[in-house]
């Protein structure tokens, strides 16, 4: 949220109009390769003077929100899900949804093949404990995005409206963490419900698209 009387002699943009480093990069990664984004614009050992100051250490990929908050894994993860980037089955009900994004290790670089396992509820808020359906594993790609296809989650008594997912960077620790869905009555009454989890989410026709990106460790 933006200060109501922000500094006059502050040269920067008021908050919420910052471009992020992650929306920079974001910006590069599509524009350039990875290989070549990575290997632009630094400063090697050999091309330091004497004279020169130490080069300052590398900043903490931090907008405000980093890194991504864990939260509690609850009752219904199961090991072994299937290798998909789409939950959808034939007979599943639902409002379509597209969730993408990155995934950043601690210095905003991106993290290829990182391990993203989601499972959630169906639209009665039940979850497939016998098998895997609305369930699956994926990893990024050299770029660090991923792509989730799925539905939007149903309510169940006590939760507002989430997905699950565990992300890990390859050798890393595991995020588990959840994510939300603005505007949800629920969001106000749900005990475990973390603001700085919301997904960006818009209308795209009768389905729905959201956008979240990751901060972990480990990349």
């Amino acid at each position: 949220m933006a200060d109501e009387h922000p500094h006059t002699d502050d040269p920067r943009p008021p908050k919420g109009r910052r471009v992020s480093r992650k929306t920079l990069l974001k910006a590069a990664l599509v524009a350039v390769p990875l290989p070549a984004l990575l290997g632009s614009g630094v400063a090697l050992a050999r091309d330091r003077r004497p004279s020169d100051p130490p080069p300052a250490p590398t900043p903490y990929c931090d907008d405000g929100d980093d890194p991504t908050p864990p939260q509690t894994e609850g009752p219904y993860f199961k090991p072994d899900s299937p290798l998909r980037a789409s939950l959808l089955e034939s007979g599943i009900p639902g409002t379509r949804l597209t969730v993408s994004g990155y995934v950043f290790g601690p210095t905003c670089r991106p993290v290829a093949h990182a391990l993203l396992d989601f499972w959630q509820a169906d639209t009665a808020g039940a979850y497939d404990n016998r098998g895997f359906r609305l369930r699956g594993h994926q990893y990024t790609d050299p770029q660090g995005a991923f792509t989730l296809t799925t539905i939007v989650p149903g309510l169940y008594p006590g939760r507002t409206r989430h997905l699950h997912v565990k992300v890990q960077a390859p050798g890393g620790p595991v995020l588990t963490t959840q994510l939300y869905f603005p505007g949800e009555p629920r969001n106000h009454t749900d005990p475990i419900f973390n603001p700085a989890l919301l997904m960006n989410v818009r209308q795209a026709g009768p389905a729905k698209q959201a956008t979240f990106d990751f901060v972990i460790g480990g990349g």
